[in-house]
């Protein structure tokens, strides 16, 4: 679907240093993936997954998604690409409170659809509310949901246009353990019956354990992870991780 090949990103300090974010990044994601990615803060994970979402463009190296150079298309190209092939999970909800569920999941068909996804944006929208188990809470304003409901709107909004991609960045981070691994099961599942591809980032290692991929981020260097050294470590510091 779209690969990374020796991406690099570079910021410049106020004091007119250069600070290397990301250092020749290689990363080949297909259809259905699983992946997660963990690393401590200000290692390059965010930076590393606005790349990928087209949020923010690379100092050097290639992207190409389905085919297409993504430094060589116009900002209007790649919002487009943006806004129908990828769906964003935050660890904040970030959900309007003054509308409810239904008008929440509506927004990305309001602002970026046309034609019969825009004039059945309700329809559309109820559909993967009841998908994620909240077919019965339409009308419902954020303040009446707990917080794995309100997850699980920001869920449905993600999704709602099917994207090829999910960019899951802490999705169980403002959650309880039982919440977010109910909150994960739904991620996967949703991913899975579309043949998304699932990226997340995360701190918690039984979550990271849950892809099929995991990637750990140093220094501004992507290095795989097997199933096996994340199931030894049991205190994150082992392998270089800390809080957020």
């Amino acid at each position: 679907m779209f690969e990374l090949t020796g991406v690099t990103r570079t910021v410049i300090l106020q004091n007119g240093k250069p600070l290397p974010i990301l250092r020749g990044i290689d990363l080949k994601v297909e259809a259905g993936d699983s992946i997660s990615i963990v690393g401590q803060s200000g290692t390059g994970k965010s930076t590393l997954l606005n790349i990928i979402g087209m949020l923010d463009l690379p100092d050097q190296g290639t992207y190409i998604f389905e085919g297409a150079d993504v430094a060589k298309l116009s900002e209007n190209k790649r919002a487009a690409l943006r806004g129908n092939s990828f769906g964003f999970v935050f660890q904040q909800f970030n959900l309007f409170n003054a509308r409810n569920a239904l008008e929440n999941v509506e927004i990305p068909l309001l602002y970026s659809a046309s034609g019969k996804q825009l004039l059945m944006r309700s329809r559309y929208a109820a559909e993967m509310l009841d998908l994620v188990g909240l077919g019965d809470r339409l009308t419902a304003m954020p303040s009446q949901l707990s917080g794995g409901e309100q997850q699980r709107v920001a869920i449905a909004r993600a999704l709602v246009r099917k994207p090829k991609v999910i960019l899951a960045d802490e999705p169980t981070g403002a959650l309880d353990p039982e919440t977010g691994s109910l909150v994960m099961d739904l991620l996967e599942s949703v991913a899975k019956e579309m043949n998304s591809a699932l990226i997340t980032i995360t701190h918690d290692m039984q979550v990271a354990a849950r892809s099929k991929r995991i990637y750990q981020i140093a220094q501004g260097v992507l290095h795989t992870r097997t199933h096996e050294q994340i199931g030894v470590v049991l205190d994150t510091r082992q392998l270089g991780l800390g809080e957020e």
